[in-house]
């Protein structure tokens, strides 16, 4: 009979299938897995990484009064910086 024959050839075709399947799971678990360590693929910003547009400028400020706090500029560079930074000009 040809039983026997057919039935190896299938079972190959199964490891086989088998094989590429849990390669797949795998696969597919490492992407969620680096999706979820990186914040999501883009994070609300374009090519997901960097500070948020309109950010700059706020931090920015920020740096400039924590500066100004420390005491490392006086109050007329702190006033100047700030125009610069607001777009006032020098």
């Amino acid at each position: 009979m040809m039983w026997g024959d057919g039935m190896g050839w299938a079972m190959g075709w199964a490891w086989l299938f088998w094989i590429l399947l849990i390669a797949g799971v795998v696969v597919l678990v490492t992407l969620l897995v680096v999706v979820l360590v990186r914040g999501g693929v883009s994070a609300g910003r374009p090519g997901g990484s960097g500070p948020p547009a309109g950010a700059a400028p706020s931090r920015a400020r920020e740096i400039l009064e924590e500066r100004y706090a420390r005491g490392e500029i006086n109050a007329e560079e702190f006033h100047e910086r700030r125009r610069t930074l607001e777009g006032e000009g020098p």
